[in-house]
């Protein structure tokens, strides 16, 4: 059994940038699912979200190939700022095109199978539950979606939040603070129930 897989990630970009082309694989493969979803997440299309994670990686092997990634023990953080960036570019040049589209997303990623609990009518509660919750974070507006997912959905913390967006600390927490007050008034105006007893 290889021990490349126990390698930090940092190891393995060192190692890819020394030739070893199977660290780069290892490195796609431990943070694919993570990646993907966030971009999923945003752009709410399949096949776009893909499009866009194979332009991830591509633009993440080039910058390790001309020496642009600087180790600090955040590879991911910095893949996921690549994969932000190139959603940006996409949403920039749809606007100018004037075809931004608010598809839903063909997977749910909000029913993940971690919400499921033992009993049919538990997981049928928790699945209406978490659909209400979905539509909830559609109405807020799209920066204070952004720092919900990030935070709840992808457990980033508001540093990694602050820096993917662009944004200070402080601007992510007030962000959130925001969205969940508006989430508060949505529940308390729509009279629903979100708890399972």
């Amino acid at each position: 059994m290889s021990t490349e897989k126990y390698l930090s990630d940092n190891e393995l970009v060192q190692r890819f940038i020394g030739g070893d082309q199977y660290s780069l694989e290892i490195l796609i493969h431990r943070h694919k699912s993570r990646v993907f979803s966030y971009i999923l997440l945003i752009v709410k299309k399949q096949e776009l979200a893909e499009d866009i994670f194979q332009e991830t990686f591509i633009k993440v092997i080039r910058s390790l190939k001309k020496g642009k990634y600087i180790e600090n023990g955040k590879f991911v953080s910095w893949v996921l700022r690549i994969s932000h960036n190139l959603i940006i570019d996409h949403f920039r040049k749809e606007k100018l095109k004037g075809t931004v589209s608010n598809d839903s997303l063909e997977v749910d990623i909000f029913n993940s199978q971690r919400f499921s609990e033992d009993t049919i009518e538990d997981q049928m509660v928790t699945s209406q539950i978490l659909s209400e919750v979905k539509d909830l974070i559609n109405e807020l507006p799209e920066d204070q979606q952004q720092v919900i997912i990030m935070r709840h959905y992808l457990d980033l913390s508001f540093k990694e939040i602050a820096e993917q967006t662009g944004v200070s600390i402080n601007t992510a927490l007030g962000r959130m603070r925001y969205a969940l007050i508006n989430l508060r008034k949505l529940v308390e105006k729509k009279n629903l129930i979100l708890t399972k007893f």
